[in-house]
Protein backbone atom coordinates (compact mmCIF):
# COMPACT_ATOMS: atom_id res chain seq x y z
CA UNK A 1 0.00 0.00 0.00
CA UNK A 2 1.23 3.52 -0.78
CA UNK A 3 2.61 5.18 2.35
CA UNK A 4 0.48 8.27 1.75
CA UNK A 5 -2.65 6.13 2.23
CA UNK A 6 -1.67 4.51 5.52
CA UNK A 7 -1.05 5.60 9.11
CA UNK A 8 1.94 3.81 10.60
CA UNK A 9 1.37 5.02 14.17
CA UNK A 10 -2.27 6.05 14.80
CA UNK A 11 -2.49 8.63 17.56
CA UNK A 12 -5.19 11.21 16.75
CA UNK A 13 -5.76 13.92 14.18
CA UNK A 14 -3.39 16.43 12.57
CA UNK A 15 -4.81 19.38 10.60
CA UNK A 16 -3.41 22.46 8.89
CA UNK A 17 -4.93 25.92 9.24
CA UNK A 18 -4.01 29.25 7.61
CA UNK A 19 -5.20 32.83 7.73
CA UNK A 20 -4.13 36.22 6.43
CA UNK A 21 -4.68 39.86 7.33
CA UNK A 22 -4.57 42.75 4.85
CA UNK A 23 -3.32 46.26 5.58
CA UNK A 24 -2.42 49.34 3.57
CA UNK A 25 1.35 49.94 3.42
CA UNK A 26 2.59 52.80 5.57
CA UNK A 27 6.28 52.77 4.65
CA UNK A 28 8.50 52.14 1.64
CA UNK A 29 12.13 51.06 1.35
CA UNK A 30 13.98 52.51 -1.61
CA UNK A 31 17.06 50.61 -2.74
CA UNK A 32 19.36 52.85 -4.76
CA UNK A 33 23.05 52.97 -5.55
CA UNK A 34 25.79 55.21 -6.92
CA UNK A 35 28.31 53.61 -9.26
CA UNK A 36 31.30 55.64 -10.48
CA UNK A 37 34.35 54.53 -12.49
CA UNK A 38 37.61 56.49 -12.39
CA UNK A 39 41.24 55.75 -13.42
CA UNK A 40 42.45 55.83 -9.81
CA UNK A 41 40.90 54.03 -6.85
CA UNK A 42 41.09 57.10 -4.60
CA UNK A 43 39.38 59.21 -7.23
CA UNK A 44 36.58 56.66 -7.58
CA UNK A 45 36.06 56.70 -3.80
CA UNK A 46 36.09 60.51 -3.69
CA UNK A 47 33.51 61.06 -6.43
CA UNK A 48 31.28 58.38 -4.93
CA UNK A 49 31.59 59.95 -1.48
CA UNK A 50 30.56 63.29 -2.95
CA UNK A 51 27.46 61.68 -4.45
CA UNK A 52 26.63 60.03 -1.13
CA UNK A 53 26.78 63.39 0.65
CA UNK A 54 24.58 65.01 -2.00
CA UNK A 55 21.97 62.30 -1.61
CA UNK A 56 21.96 62.67 2.17
CA UNK A 57 21.45 66.42 1.84
CA UNK A 58 18.52 65.86 -0.52
CA UNK A 59 16.94 63.42 1.91
CA UNK A 60 17.36 65.84 4.81
CA UNK A 61 15.56 68.41 2.67
CA UNK A 62 12.66 65.95 2.50
CA UNK A 63 12.76 65.55 6.31
CA UNK A 64 14.06 61.98 6.06
CA UNK A 65 16.18 61.40 9.21
CA UNK A 66 19.72 60.06 8.87
CA UNK A 67 18.69 57.01 10.91
CA UNK A 68 16.31 56.05 8.09
CA UNK A 69 19.19 55.84 5.58
CA UNK A 70 21.55 52.88 5.78
CA UNK A 71 24.49 51.92 3.59
CA UNK A 72 23.94 48.31 2.60
CA UNK A 73 27.04 47.86 0.43
CA UNK A 74 30.31 49.64 -0.39
CA UNK A 75 32.37 47.97 -3.08
CA UNK A 76 35.49 48.78 -5.12
CA UNK A 77 36.67 46.63 -8.00
CA UNK A 78 38.58 46.80 -11.26
CA UNK A 79 36.48 47.42 -14.36
CA UNK A 80 37.40 45.88 -17.72
CA UNK A 81 36.07 45.97 -21.25
CA UNK A 82 36.31 42.70 -23.22
CA UNK A 83 36.56 42.36 -27.00
CA UNK A 84 37.26 38.81 -28.11
CA UNK A 85 40.46 37.70 -26.40
CA UNK A 86 41.50 41.26 -25.62
CA UNK A 87 40.58 43.26 -22.56
CA UNK A 88 40.97 46.92 -21.74
CA UNK A 89 41.30 48.34 -18.24
CA UNK A 90 38.63 51.01 -17.73
CA UNK A 91 39.48 52.00 -14.20
CA UNK A 92 38.20 51.35 -10.70
CA UNK A 93 34.47 51.05 -10.15
CA UNK A 94 33.17 52.16 -6.76
CA UNK A 95 29.58 51.38 -5.74
CA UNK A 96 27.71 52.63 -2.68
CA UNK A 97 24.25 51.15 -2.12
CA UNK A 98 21.58 52.60 0.14
CA UNK A 99 18.33 51.52 1.72
CA UNK A 100 16.09 54.52 2.41
CA UNK A 101 13.06 54.03 4.63
CA UNK A 102 10.34 56.49 3.75
CA UNK A 103 7.30 57.04 5.97
CA UNK A 104 5.60 59.70 3.86
CA UNK A 105 4.41 57.61 0.91
CA UNK A 106 2.91 60.60 -0.87
CA UNK A 107 6.49 61.92 -1.27
CA UNK A 108 7.82 58.70 -2.78
CA UNK A 109 7.94 59.79 -6.43
CA UNK A 110 9.44 63.20 -5.63
CA UNK A 111 12.08 61.72 -3.34
CA UNK A 112 13.05 59.10 -5.89
CA UNK A 113 13.43 61.68 -8.68
CA UNK A 114 15.47 63.99 -6.47
CA UNK A 115 17.75 61.17 -5.30
CA UNK A 116 18.46 60.20 -8.91
CA UNK A 117 19.17 63.82 -9.83
CA UNK A 118 21.54 64.04 -6.85
CA UNK A 119 23.70 61.22 -8.21
CA UNK A 120 22.05 57.85 -7.71
CA UNK A 121 22.40 56.13 -11.07
CA UNK A 122 20.93 52.76 -10.10
CA UNK A 123 17.48 52.02 -8.66
CA UNK A 124 17.30 48.43 -7.43
CA UNK A 125 13.66 48.56 -6.39
CA UNK A 126 10.99 49.87 -4.04
CA UNK A 127 9.61 47.59 -1.33
CA UNK A 128 6.38 48.47 0.46
CA UNK A 129 5.73 47.30 4.01
CA UNK A 130 3.70 47.93 7.16
CA UNK A 131 5.16 49.06 10.46
CA UNK A 132 2.63 46.95 12.42
CA UNK A 133 3.58 43.63 10.84
CA UNK A 134 4.21 42.01 14.23
CA UNK A 135 0.68 42.79 15.38
CA UNK A 136 -0.81 41.72 12.04
CA UNK A 137 1.11 38.44 12.20
CA UNK A 138 -0.35 37.80 15.66
CA UNK A 139 -3.87 38.33 14.30
CA UNK A 140 -3.16 35.96 11.40
CA UNK A 141 -1.85 33.28 13.78
CA UNK A 142 -5.02 33.47 15.89
CA UNK A 143 -7.04 33.10 12.70
CA UNK A 144 -4.93 30.14 11.58
CA UNK A 145 -5.63 28.31 14.85
CA UNK A 146 -9.35 29.00 14.46
CA UNK A 147 -9.27 27.66 10.91
CA UNK A 148 -7.48 24.50 12.01
CA UNK A 149 -9.98 23.93 14.84
CA UNK A 150 -12.91 24.39 12.46
CA UNK A 151 -11.47 21.87 10.03
CA UNK A 152 -10.72 19.36 12.82
CA UNK A 153 -14.26 19.66 14.20
CA UNK A 154 -15.69 18.92 10.77
CA UNK A 155 -13.52 15.82 10.35
CA UNK A 156 -14.35 14.61 13.85
CA UNK A 157 -18.09 15.00 13.30
CA UNK A 158 -17.92 13.16 9.99
CA UNK A 159 -15.92 10.33 11.61
CA UNK A 160 -18.25 10.00 14.58
CA UNK A 161 -15.70 10.99 17.23
CA UNK A 162 -15.11 13.99 19.49
CA UNK A 163 -12.06 16.19 19.63
CA UNK A 164 -9.84 15.84 22.65
CA UNK A 165 -7.18 18.33 23.82
CA UNK A 166 -4.58 19.78 21.49
CA UNK A 167 -1.45 17.68 21.97
CA UNK A 168 0.85 19.19 19.34
CA UNK A 169 1.34 22.61 17.72
CA UNK A 170 3.75 23.31 14.83
CA UNK A 171 4.20 26.80 13.44
CA UNK A 172 4.43 26.94 9.65
CA UNK A 173 6.99 29.46 8.40
CA UNK A 174 5.45 32.23 6.30
CA UNK A 175 7.75 31.45 3.35
CA UNK A 176 6.68 27.81 3.44
CA UNK A 177 3.08 28.97 3.67
CA UNK A 178 3.46 31.14 0.59
CA UNK A 179 5.11 28.44 -1.49
CA UNK A 180 3.33 25.27 -0.35
CA UNK A 181 -0.04 26.09 1.18
CA UNK A 182 -1.73 28.59 -1.12
CA UNK A 183 -5.49 28.45 -0.91
CA UNK A 184 -5.79 26.63 2.45
CA UNK A 185 -7.66 28.02 5.40
CA UNK A 186 -9.24 31.45 5.36
CA UNK A 187 -8.15 35.04 5.42
CA UNK A 188 -9.44 38.55 5.68
CA UNK A 189 -8.30 39.64 2.26
CA UNK A 190 -7.31 38.64 -1.23
CA UNK A 191 -3.50 38.48 -0.93
CA UNK A 192 -1.59 35.25 -1.38
CA UNK A 193 1.27 35.39 1.07
CA UNK A 194 3.58 37.30 3.35
CA UNK A 195 4.88 40.42 1.71
CA UNK A 196 2.78 40.10 -1.46
CA UNK A 197 1.62 43.49 -2.71
CA UNK A 198 -1.87 43.78 -4.15
CA UNK A 199 -2.84 47.32 -5.25
CA UNK A 200 -2.80 49.34 -2.05
CA UNK A 201 -2.37 46.46 0.37
CA UNK A 202 0.09 44.14 2.07
CA UNK A 203 -1.02 40.63 3.04
CA UNK A 204 0.47 39.07 6.17
CA UNK A 205 -0.15 35.33 6.50
CA UNK A 206 0.33 32.62 9.11
CA UNK A 207 -0.10 28.87 9.20
CA UNK A 208 -0.20 26.21 11.88
CA UNK A 209 -0.39 22.43 12.24
CA UNK A 210 -2.50 21.29 15.19
CA UNK A 211 -2.57 17.77 16.58
CA UNK A 212 -5.69 16.69 18.49
CA UNK A 213 -6.34 13.61 20.56
CA UNK A 214 -9.64 11.87 19.78
CA UNK A 215 -12.43 10.64 22.04
CA UNK A 216 -14.96 8.04 20.98
CA UNK A 217 -18.35 9.59 20.34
Amino acid sequence: MNSTHSIDTPWGMSVFGAASVDASPDLARLRVAITQTRPQAGEAFEVTRTGVNQIREVLRGHRVPDAAVSTSRLNLESSWSYRGNDREFLGYECTASFVIELRELEDLETVLVDVVEAGANQVDGVEFDVSTKKELRAQARVGAVAAAREKAALYAEAAGVRLGPVVHITDVDSEQLQNRYRGHGRGSGGGSGDGDLAPGQITVSAGVLLGFSLIEG
